[in-house]
């Protein structure tokens, strides 16, 4: 129950990190905005806000620029300056992050947006100092936006779960694999367009997301490391985190010793043994608790 109930889309629900990403979105492009429209009541032009301001923190594909401004790799994912931009990657995010969150928990939504980011970002710039159709534009094209990381998300999504059906008013619902490769082939047509740095960096987020998922199923969690780096940040400054492995023993008041520690043992039911056969076909045997584990031993054995 206690799973179910932070997997809802409360807006501050402790342990929602999607939510969070979309709130982190949501106030970095009000920023901007305000910004922006401080520009314009005062009288400057809007290209000196671009310049000045919104540019230093959008992917440059010249690698001069870039050295200047090693920062953009990171928050050039962040940035919108449109309202339709910002709200089709959040609609993104939203739908195919609630499907993530609800089959892997919480703690992998931001660790693979920010991979899908630098991994798009990369690509991005590859593509730009490579390619001859693309060097022509390179000293004044710069990417912004969170598209990569959606994309990431989506295909990570899919790739875990594609017969996933959405929008189940239509025929039974249409699968989640046909709206993503409905959603990449469009992507890759539209690369000779006038955004073709977007584009591709759609695609480097979504080669990250397969990876992503290919190597969680082996085993190799990618967004422990990154968690592990937000855990200590946020507990950096927190004195009781620090100690609450040596305040825990004084907090008894009685002698512990020899006594066994008390045990919980869950109840079998039909639906909680159905809950974790769905889990080991979506994410394999290994990714079960001992709890779940020692549940599917007992129902063997009283079966037996």
């Amino acid at each position: 129950m206690d799973n179910r109930f932070k997997r809802k889309m409360t807006l501050g629900q402790d342990g929602n990190t999607l939510v969070l990403l979309l709130a982190i979105l949501g106030t970095v492009f009000c920023l901007f905005i305000f910004l922006r429209v401080g520009f314009y009541l005062s009288g400057i032009p809007l290209e000196q806000y671009r310049e000045n301001i919104f540019s230093w923190f959008t992917l440059p594909a010249d690698l001069g620029t870039l050295a200047k401004r090693p920062w953009t790799l990171i928050t050039y994912m962040f940035m919108h300056d449109g309202v339709w931009h910002m709200l089709g990657n959040v609609i993104w995010i939203w739908v195919f992050g609630y499907i993530l969150q609800d089959l892997t928990g919480p703690s992998k939504i931001i660790p693979l947006f920010l991979y899908g980011g630098v991994a798009g970002g990369i690509l991005f710039l590859i593509s730009y100092n490579v390619f001859p159709g693309l060097r022509l534009n390179m000293p004044l094209t710069t990417v912004e936006g969170a598209s990569a990381g959606a994309m990431a998300i989506a295909i990570a999504t899919t790739v875990l779960a594609p017969g996933y059906r959405i929008f189940p008013m239509i025929n039974g619902g249409i699968p989640l694999w046909v709206i993503t490769l409905i959603y990449i082939i469009v992507d890759v047509a539209m690369i000779s367009s006038s955004n073709s740095g977007g584009h591709i960096a759609h695609i480097g987020g979504a080669l990250m997301g397969y990876v992503f998922v290919l190597q969680l199923r082996k085993g190799n969690d990618w967004s422990a490391p990154i968690n592990k780096f937000f855990y200590w940040i946020s507990n950096l400054f927190n004195p009781d985190k620090k100690n609450w492995k040596k305040t825990a023993k004084r907090d008894f008041h009685y002698s512990v010793k020899g006594t066994e520690p008390y045990k919980k043992i869950p109840n079998i039911t039909q639906k909680r043994i159905d809950d974790i056969l769905d889990k080991i076909n979506q994410q394999g045997y290994r990714y079960l608790t001992e709890e779940e584990k020692d549940i599917l031993k007992r129902a063997a054995d009283d079966d037996a």
